[in-house]
């Protein structure tokens, strides 16, 4: 179910991301922005998706280890200390 929806707000950004850059295109074809402006802007924008990207992923992660703590479940580290007290 997580990964579900991991993937499709990923999707769903894709998504946008394009839409985004078809409607950038049309407007530089059409003159109504200067390309280098174009540019500018397409390249502002994938530099902010990616720290929203990097943001989510780790909320993401705090999220899953609030969880796992919540439910008592056993970590890696965990197990490893088990193993070394077990020898």
């Amino acid at each position: 179910m997580l990964k579900d929806l991991l993937y499709t707000g990923i999707g769903a950004g894709l998504l946008i991301k394009e839409k985004v850059e078809e409607e950038i295109h049309k407007m530089e074809k059409s003159g109504k922005i200067k390309t280098d402006d174009a540019k500018n802007f397409l390249e502002s924008i994938e530099q902010k998706a990616k720290e929203e990207e990097q943001k989510n992923k780790e909320k993401l992660k705090s999220m899953l280890k609030d969880i796992i703590d919540d439910l008592g479940l056993a970590t890696k580290d965990d197990l490893e200390k088990l193993k070394q007290e077990l020898k």
